[in-house]
């Protein structure tokens, strides 16, 4: 009985030093497999080593390429705080620009208030002998436009069936007062002292107050010009050149001042021997529109009906009776030209000059 019981026990340690075994076989076995902490010394890792021939791990290349990649292509929480210029906010700077321009408006307001500009009456005739009057009146617009306000351009044409000076001056912009004129004339030079005639009644009858200007559809303006016409107090003249489309030479009409005094006038023949007064271009001058509408002031008789009475020729008696109530502009000795006239022919031979003694006569 003590030997079958011994022989129990062996067998029993044995099965179990198996199983123990067999146990710690199939761990170690499957620990085999399992990769170590940094994933450097399993099979697959081995190979990868094995058949790459740098020493080098992607990690840092990839922070090299980083170092010498453009601001451009850097990641977004990479920054060169030594290539990035400080800017002002453009919330700022168009904040500031508007500051600046209210200021500058409120004072030119305030200036206005102090010393306010006087009104330019421009008058300019058309007439229907002209075909390119379109292109002309478009052109001085555009001059006009840029005058600072206030303005007032009268504009007088003959009778005709198109609408295109009425459609060009809807769309300036300028504040105007457009007649049309029902007469019929022969002679272009009679049309357009008749088309003038036309405004300056309207101004007498609205005694509108400011400074008169003749402006031809063919003239050519500096526009500091028209600040010299706002200093005129009475009557005011200046030199002018005359450009012919078929001649290459420049008459100069006008003037000739000793500082703002006129002291004499340019003269188309040396040898002028006569006693009458020289003509001054239709365009050569300007006045205050108050010589319309007071005749006390001005001895203009009251008597005589409005309609019959010859405003253009009343202004040139006016003008050449005393030379020391014309103003000659700019007051540099008139010597800076800052009015051209292009002339060019019309059907029929005419003068715009106010004396009957005008020497060129076949130019508008």
């Amino acid at each position: 009985m003590g030997s079958l019981e011994r022989s129990k026990k062996k067998v029993q340690l044995w099965k179990k030093a198996v199983v123990h075994f067999a146990l710690c076989f199939v761990m170690g076995f499957f620990t085999g497999f399992a990769p170590t902490a940094t994933g450097k010394d399993s099979i697959f890792s081995t190979r990868i080593i094995s058949s790459n021939k740098s020493h080098f791990s992607p990690q840092p290349i990839d922070t090299f390429h980083l170092a010498v990649t453009p601001q451009a292509q850097a990641p977004k929480n990479v920054s060169f705080v030594a290539e990035t210029p400080v800017q002002i906010p453009a919330s700022s700077a168009e904040s500031e620009r508007a500051k600046f321009l209210e200021k500058r408006e409120e004072e030119e307001e305030e200036e206005l208030m102090l010393n306010p500009r006087r009104l330019i009456i421009i008058v300019t005739p058309m007439s229907t002998k002209d075909r390119y009057q379109g292109v002309f009146l478009r052109r001085l617009a555009n001059t006009i436009r840029l005058v600072p306000p206030p303005l007032l351009w009268i504009v007088v044409e003959g009778q005709t069936d198109s609408n295109e000076a009425s459609e060009i001056l809807r769309k300036t912009g300028i504040m105007y007062r457009r007649f049309v004129s029902k007469e019929n004339f022969t002679d272009p030079q009679a049309e357009l002292d008749h088309q003038r005639n036309v405004a300056l009644r309207h101004i007498e009858q609205h005694k509108l107050s400011g400074i008169v200007h003749f402006a031809g559809l063919s003239n050519v303006y500096d526009l500091a010009f028209f600040d010299e016409l706002r200093e005129i107090e009475v009557f005011g003249t200046w030199p002018m050149a005359l450009l012919s489309a078929n001649k290459n030479k420049v008459i100069i009409e006008g003037p000739v001042c000793d500082s703002s005094q006129v002291i004499g006038w340019h003269l188309k023949k040396i040898n002028n021997e006569t006693d009458e007064k020289p003509p001054i271009h239709i365009s050569s001058f300007a006045f205050n529109s108050s010589i319309l509408w007071d005749p006390e002031r001005w001895g203009r008789p009251s008597s005589v009906p409005h309609t019959s009475q010859n405003s253009i020729k009343f202004v040139r008696q006016v003008a050449l009776e005393d030379e020391t109530k014309l103003k000659g502009i700019p007051p540099e000795d008139c010597s800076k030209i800052m009015l051209w006239q292009l002339k060019f022919p019309i059907e029929k031979e005419s003068s715009d000059n106010l004396s009957n003694n005008a020497v060129d006569s076949n130019y508008r």
